[in-house]
C-alpha cells in the first residue's frame, strides 16, 4: 500500500471528523442563538404587559398594566423589571388577540441587562422613515389565527397569480406562534348576520395583504378565548391543499415557522404554568404534529427534532393533558403521530452524528431522545385510550401481602432493599400498564429495531443505574426496546447484584471471621433432585435470604461436571420435570391447552409453593430457559394484576365458553337456570360441597339483571380466592430473588413468559447463519454440509434433543437461535467415536465422518441417548 495513499487517507478522514465537530459546534451556536432570541421576545412580552397590559378590564395580575391596582411607571422602569420578571418567572396575562403593540425603545435585552434607554413618552417615535412606518402596519395587521377558508383563498390567489407571496407571509406570521396556532383551525359556530355584515365591510375596507377575513375573526376574541375542539378534517385538507401546490417555498415557510415556534416554545414551557391547567394551550402540538410532510426528509433533518425537543420540555402535569388528548384519536390518525417519530428515530440511528465521532452512543443524539419522550406520550395515549380492564388494576389487599410479612421461616427483612420506581408519567395518568388489554396500537409498533441495533446496553444500563438527569437511558423507555435487548439489561442488573452479593461476603468473611462462599452451591443427587434442591433452598432461606441473590453454582454427587453454565441448565430441567409430576400434585394441566394451573385440593405445604416460587425467580436470575407451561394469567398475577373474568379463557376455556353463553342467553335466566349465587365442588376426598360466591349467595336468585355480577364473582373465586393460598406462597417466593430486578417495571406479562420459557418457534435456518466453526471447519466442509441437511430434515421432537444436547435446554432464547452461538469444533478425523458436547459454552464436538448416513447415525444415537456429564 503507497504511504502517501495512508496518509492522504487519514487527513481526509480527519478533515472529514474535524468538519462534523465543527457542524455540531455550529449547531449549537445556532441553538444559542435561538435561546436568546426567545429570551428577547419573553421580555418584550413583560415590558408590554406592564406598560399597554393585557386588555382584560377585570386582570388581577400585580404585573400587569391592565390591573387597575398597578401604578403605571415609565419605559426605563417597565425595561428593567421586565428582566426581573423572567428571573422570577412570573405569570404572563394571554395577550388580547387585537391587541396592537406600540413602538417603544427598548434597550435593554436578554444579553445585556445593564443599560436602559432615557426615559421615553408612550407614544412612536417622532423621526420614522416610510420604511419603518410600513414595518409597522406589518405588525399591527399581524394575523392572529387562521382557518380553512384563510388558507384556501390564499391558495386560490397563488394559482390565480402565481404569487404564493401573501400563502407564505400568512404560514410565515401564523404557524411560527404558537398562540395564535392553538386559536386556529377551530370548530365555531356559524356567523350571524350582523358578523357577516362586519366581515363584508372589512373586505370592502381592506387593502393590506393581511386576509379580511382573518382581520374579521379577530374580533370574536372572547370567543376564542374558550376552549374548542380543533376541526382535524379541516386540517388535513389544509394540509392536503398546501402539499398539492408543490411550491418549495411554501415547505421552506412551514420548515422555518416551525423552527421558530420550536425555539420559542421551548422557554415558554420552562415557566408558563398555565399549561398544567389549560389543555387547550397544547393545540399548537396537534396541529404541527397532523402535517404529513413531517416524515420528508426535509423536515427530519432540523425542524422535526427541534419541535420534538419542545414538546419535550413540557412539564409533567401539561404531559399528561397531551395524553389525554390524543388518547381521543383514532387508531389509524395516532398511528400516523406513531409512524412519524418512528420515521425520525430509525433516520437518526442510521444516519446520526454520533456514528462519526468517537465516544459518542445514540444516546448522545438529542433528536432520537426527544423523539423517544415524546413517543412516550402517544405510547400512554394508545393505552388510555384502548380497552382498560380497570377491575384488574392491583390485587386485593389480602392478596397483596409482602413476603417479609410472612417471614416466619425464611430469614430476616433487607433493610437495604430497593425498589424499582415505576414512571412518574404512568401514575401522573393513574393507570397501569397491566390494566391494558387492548391498546389503539399494538405495543410491538412502539419496538425500533434500528435504534436497537445501535444501542450499547451496557453504556445504556450505566445511565440508567446512575439516576442522572442529564445522562438519557433507554431502558427508562422500555416500551421502544425489543425484548432480547431488554433481557440484556436485565442480565448486567443480575450479574451486579451478583458481584455485589459476592463483595459482601468476601467482606464479612475478612471482618467476622465467617466462612467464605461467594455462590449459591446447590449440591444434589441426580435421583433425588427435587427434595435435596429445596431442602437446601429453604436452609438458605431461613438463614439469609440475600444469598439467593448469589451466582448459582451446581453439582450433581457423584458426577464430574463443573458448573460453568450447562449443569445449571439440567438441574433447572430435571426439577421442572418433577415439579409438574401429576404424582406430587402440585399443579394440574388443563388437557385442552396443556398448560399448568394451582391444584386447590394439593397436600403440599405453603413451604412446597414458596420454594417452587424460589425456582423460578432463580431461572430468570440466572439467565437460564425453562421448559414451563403457565398460562398468561399466572404471569399478569405475578406483576400484580388481579386475574377477571376474560383470563378464564386461557385457564378454563370450557368454563370460560359456559359463562359467556349465560351471559349471551336470550331467555329467563331464573326460570330456566334455576341457579343461586353458590356453586357446586368437590373437596380433597371426591365428596361434592356448595361454595357462596357472596354472603347469603344460596337465597340470592340468578337473574337476567345479576348474571354479570354471578360470572365476575364466579371468575374471581375460580382464579384468586380458590387458589390464594397456593399462589400467594409461590409469589413469595418468586418476589424473594427478584423484588430489586427492574423485572417488574421493564417487562410486560408476554415479554415474562417469553424470558422464562423462550421463543416458540424453531428456526433453524437462522442458528445456521449464526453458527460459528472451529478446528478447520467452514461452512463449506463435506461434514458440515452432511450435519446441516440431517439438522434441517429433523423433527421438532429431534431438534429439541439436539438443543438440549449441545446448549443443555430444548429452549430458543429470547430474540431466537441466532442469538444462541453455537460453535461447532472440529474433534479429530473420521472414527466411530460419538459426538460430544460443552453444554456451557454451547460447543458441539464432531468428528470429520465420512459420510452423511454415519454422520446421521452418531448424531440421532449422541442426542436420543444423552444423560449426565463427565470430563473430556
Amino acid at each position: 500500500m503507497n504511504p502517501l495513499e495512508s496518509n492522504s487517507d487519514s487527513s481526509l478522514g480527519a478533515a472529514a471528523q474535524e468538519s462534523t465537530v465543527k457542524s455540531i459546534k455550529s449547531t449549537t451556536q445556532e441553538t444559542g442563538e435561538e435561546m436568546k432570541r426567545a429570551a428577547q421576545h419573553l421580555i418584550e412580552r413583560y415590558f408590554y404587559q406592564l406598560v399597554q397590559g393585557c386588555g382584560n378590564v377585570e386582570c388581577t395580575n400585580e404585573h400587569c398594566a391592565s390591573n387597575c391596582k398597578q401604578a403605571k411607571i415609565s419605559s426605563n422602569e417597565a425595561a428593567v423589571k421586565a428582566i426581573e420578571l423572567v428571573k422570577m418567572k412570573a405569570k404572563l396575562c394571554d395577550s388580547c388577540p387585537t391587541k396592537q403593540r406600540k413602538k417603544y425603545k427598548l434597550a435593554s435585552t436578554a444579553s445585556s441587562a445593564a443599560s436602559v434607554a432615557p426615559d421615553q413618552p408612550d407614544k412612536p417615535q417622532e423621526q420614522s422613515t416610510t420604511k419603518d412606518k410600513q414595518a409597522s402596519e406589518k405588525v399591527a395587521a399581524k394575523v392572529s389565527f387562521v382557518t380553512e377558508e384563510i388558507i384556501t383563498e390564499k391558495i386560490n390567489i397563488l394559482k390565480e397569480s402565481k404569487s404564493a407571496s401573501p400563502l407564505v407571509r400568512l404560514i410565515g406570521s401564523v404557524f411560527s406562534d404558537w398562540q395564535a396556532l392553538n386559536r386556529s383551525f377551530l370548530k365555531r359556530k356559524p356567523l350571524t348576520k350582523e358578523e357577516k355584515s362586519a366581515l363584508s365591510e372589512d373586505k370592502d375596507k381592506d387593502t393590506d395583504e393581511c386576509d379580511a377575513a382573518s382581520c374579521s375573526y379577530s374580533r370574536q376574541s372572547s370567543e376564542l378565548d374558550e376552549p374548542s375542539e380543533l376541526d382535524l378534517d379541516a386540517l388535513k385538507r389544509v394540509y392536503t391543499a398546501l402539499q398539492s401546490c408543490e411550491q418549495p417555498n411554501i415547505i421552506n415557510a412551514l420548515q422555518n415557522a416551525i423552527d421558530s415556534l420550536a425555539s420559542t416554545f421551548e422557554m415558554e414551557a420552562r415557566w408558563n404554568y398555565d399549561l398544567k391547567d389549560k389543555p387547550e394551550m397544547l393545540n399548537f402540538i396537534l396541529i404541527i404534529m397532523e402535517n404529513p410532510m413531517l416524515q420528508s426528509p426535509e423536515f427530519l433533518d432540523l425542524s422535526l427534532p427541534r419541535f420534538c425537543k419542545a414538546v419535550a420540555s413540557l412539564p409533567l402535569a401539561a404531559q399528561a393533558n397531551l395524553v389525554n388528548k390524543y388518547s381521543k384519536f383514532s387508531p389509524e390518525n395516532l398511528k400516523t403521530k406513531l409512524d412519524t417519530l418512528q420515521q425520525l428515530v430509525t433516520y437518526k440511528a442510521i444516519t446520526g452524528t454520533f456514528r462519526n465521532i468517537q465516544q459518542m452512543h445514540v444516546n448522545d443524539d438529542s433528536a432520537i431522545t426527544n423523539a423517544t419522550k415524546f413517543m412516550r406520550i402517544i405510547y400512554y395515549a394508545s393505552i388510555l385510550g384502548g380497552t382498560l380492564d380497570v377491575s384488574s388494576y392491583k390485587a386485593t389487599p389480602d392478596e397483596e401481602t409482602d413476603w417479609r410479612d410472612m417471614l416466619g421461616a425464611v430469614g430476616p427483612e433487607n433493610k437495604d432493599r430497593k425498589v424499582p420506581v415505576r414512571d412518574e408519567l404512568e401514575k401522573a395518568l393513574g393507570i397501569d400498564v397491566l390494566t391494558s388489554t387492548k391498546p389503539l396500537i399494538p405495543f410491538s409498533e412502539f419496538y425500533n429495531e434500528p435504534l436497537n441495533e445501535q444501542l450499547e446496553v451496557d453504556h445504556d444500563f450505566t445511565h440508567f443505574k446512575n439516576h442522572d438527569p442529564d445522562k438519557f437511558s433507554f431502558l427508562n423507555f422500555p416500551f421502544i426496546l425489543l425484548p432480547a435487548t431488554k433481557n440484556q439489561g436485565l442480565f448486567y442488573d443480575n450479574r451486579i447484584r451478583m458481584f455485589n452479593e459476592r463483595r459482601m461476603t468476601v467482606l464479612h468473611s475478612l471482618v467476622q471471621g465467617d466462612q467464605f462462599n461467594p455462590y449459591l452451591k446447590l449440591k444434589v443427587r441426580r435421583d433425588h433432585v427435587v427434595d435435596d434442591a429445596l431442602v437446601r433452598l429453604e436452609l438458605i432461606a431461613m438463614d439469609n435470604p440475600g444469598d439467593l441473590k448469589k451466582q448459582l453454582f451446581v453439582e450433581f454427587q457423584g458426577e464430574q461436571g463443573v458448573d460453568e453454565g450447562g449443569v445449571s441448565k439440567e438441574f433447572f430441567q430435571l426439577v421442572i420435570q418433577e415439579i409438574f409430576n401429576p404424582d406430587i400434585g402440585m399443579f394440574v394441566e388443563n388437557e385442552e391447552n396443556k398448560t399448568y394451573w394451582f391444584n386447590t385440593m394439593s397436600f403440599e405445604s405453603d413451604r412446597q409453593f414458596t420454594l417452587i416460587g424460589v425456582v423460578l425467580g432463580l431461572a430468570i436470575y440466572n439467565n437460564i430457559i425453562l421448559n414451563v407451561q403457565f398460562p398468561m394469567t399466572l404471569y399478569r398475577k405475578l406483576l400484580g394484576k388481579r386475574a377477571t373474568f376474560n383470563d378464564m379463557l386461557e385457564c378454563k376455556p370450557v368454563l370460560y365458553n359456559s359463562m359467556k353463553s349465560l351471559l349471551e342467553y336470550e331467555g329467563n335466566v331464573e326460570e330456566d337456570f334455576m341457579q343461586t349465587f353458590s356453586v357446586g365442588m368437590s373437596d380433597v376426598f371426591g365428596g361434592s360441597k356448595r361454595q357462596k360466591l357472596k354472603e347469603d349467595g344460596d337465597k340470592i336468585p340468578l337473574t337476567n339483571d345479576n348474571r354479570q355480577e354471578f360470572v365476575d364473582l364466579y371468575a374471581d373465586f375460580i382464579l384468586n380466592r380458590s387458589v390464594s393460598k397456593q399462589f400467594q406462597a409461590f409469589k413469595r417466593g418468586f418476589d424473594m430473588v427478584t423484588d430489586e430486578s427492574p423485572l417488574k417495571i421493564w417487562f410486560r406479562p408476554e415479554e415474562v413468559e417469553l424470558l422464562v420459557c423462550g421463543n416458540k418457534y424453531f428456526d433453524f435456518e437462522s442458528l445456521e447463519g449464526s453458527t460459528e466453526y472451529d478446528g478447520g471447519y467452514s461452512n463449506t466442509t463435506p461434514v458440515i454440509k452432511y450435519f446441516w441437511e440431517v439438522v434441517n430434515a429433523f423433527s421438532d421432537e429431534q431438534k429439541k434433543q439436539l438443543l438440549m444436547f449441545t446448549t443443555g435446554s430444548d429452549r430458543v432464547p429470547v430474540g431466537g437461535l441466532a442469538k444462541l452461538r453455537l460453535i461447532i469444533a472440529k474433534n479429530g478425523p473420521d472414527s466411530n467415536r460419538l459426538p460430544t458436547a460443552h453444554t456451557c459454552f454451547n460447543v458441539l464436538l464432531l468428528p470429520e465422518y465420512a459420510t452423511r448416513e454415519k454422520l446421521k447415525d452418531r448424531l440421532v444415537k449422541a442426542i436420543t441417548h444423552a444423560k449426565g456429564f463427565g470430563m473430556l
